[in-house]
């Protein structure tokens, strides 16, 4: 129910985090019109980075928004015009859609700051996290009995029906849910997340055997998304297979993982960047080629992008005596290589400051 009071005081500060995520199967069919016609599936699971959203109340009675990762701080009056013109659209997308839905319409003055463990255009689904920590930051302000599916949902709804933002369903999901996650796109806007149970050891090999590797390449994926979902439209012969062949991918390397068949998801993560590349043109470009070259050359059994494509991060799965050296390699081609570690949570709130 719509509420008109906001219920935080001087020196609080609600803060809200929401974990991004590595895209291991069926990116892409998440997308509409492929998952309303056919039905999307897509693999993925959350990794120890982060979207941080922190709300407190503003200083002086304007509206601040700010984003620390992107060194832009604005203020604003608290008035519709000031909102339509703000630069940093997603935080006036949240702050719009959750006032005017759960505050009665009331525009309370804010301090709205945020940042991302991952730089733009990262391919790990950040700017959704970031949307998914804003709501859950909200929901915890506002007292809202909201779950996750609704978190998810109000993010989705946002950040592409309300800001028009480009973009497939998946990342919210995994975001606010957190964890290992086979995740079911129906039509309707109907969504089935089922956490896999897959066992400890199995998620520490997996965890053990990956290397992320940013490419340097900060992607806008919008060209990308809107080339696949052209050839959805269309239904080009080899762009819809490849969709095919992404989505039996995904329900393929779920019963894999769960079997602990290592070597098999491996076999399964090349085929997908293979099906992925003739989803749309601009998905990998020579740098990439040329990173995934060296990486098979230092021992890497596979390797995928995360995410549209055309930069962000790349994974590789690789055996774990050979991780150190493939990092290196890595690293020496002006990337930036890592390993990465998983997450079992999701999306999470908590007050500090005054005791309430």
């Amino acid at each position: 129910m719509p509420r008109s009071d906001i219920a935080i005081r001087a020196g609080e500060t609600v803060r809200a985090r929401a974990p991004l995520r590595l895209g291991l199967a069926g990116g892409g069919t998440d997308l509409s019109p492929y998952c309303d016609a056919f039905g999307g599936a897509v693999l993925n699971c959350t990794i120890d980075r982060y979207a941080y959203c922190f709300i407190e109340p503003s200083p002086d009675g304007n509206l601040h928004f700010i984003a620390h990762d992107l060194d832009i701080t604005e203020a604003l009056p608290r008035d519709e015009a000031a909102l339509a013109r703000a630069r940093l659209a997603m935080h006036a997308g949240v702050y719009r859609r959750m006032t005017r839905d759960y505050a009665a319409g009331a525009l309370p003055a804010l301090r709205i700051s945020t940042y991302v463990d991952a730089p733009p255009g990262s391919g790990l689904g950040s700017s959704s996290a970031l949307m998914v920590a804003m709501v859950e930051a909200f929901r915890s302000l506002l007292g809202l009995p909201l779950g996750l599916y609704d978190v998810a949902h109000l993010a989705y709804e946002i950040e592409r029906n309300d800001l028009g933002l480009a973009g497939g369903k998946q990342d919210q999901y995994a975001s606010a849910f957190g964890g290992a996650n086979f995740i079911e796109f129906l039509a309707a806007d109907r969504v089935i997340v089922n956490p896999l149970r897959v066992p400890r050891g199995v998620m520490n090999e997996l965890e053990t055997s990956l290397v992320t590797c940013f490419t340097g390449l900060s992607r806008q994926s919008d060209h990308i998304i809107a080339e696949q979902q052209r050839h959805m439209t269309r239904a080009d012969a080899e762009p819809m297979e490849s969709l095919h062949q992404l989505k039996r991918d995904a329900v393929e390397m779920k019963q894999a993982l769960l079997r602990g068949e290592i070597a098999q998801v491996a076999e399964i993560l090349n085929r997908s960047w293979r099906a992925k590349k003739r989803t749309a043109s601009a998905v990998s470009n020579p740098h990439m080629e040329a990173l995934y070259e060296a990486a098979l050359a230092q021992g890497a059994l596979a390797g995928k992008v995360s995410g549209a494509g055309g930069g962000g991060f790349f994974m590789f799965i690789v055996p774990p005596q050979r991780r150190v050296k493939l990092i290196r390699a890595l690293n020496d081609m002006a990337a930036t290589a890592s390993a990465v570690h998983f997450t079992a949570e999701g999306a999470e709130s908590w007050v500090t400051g005054a005791t309430r």
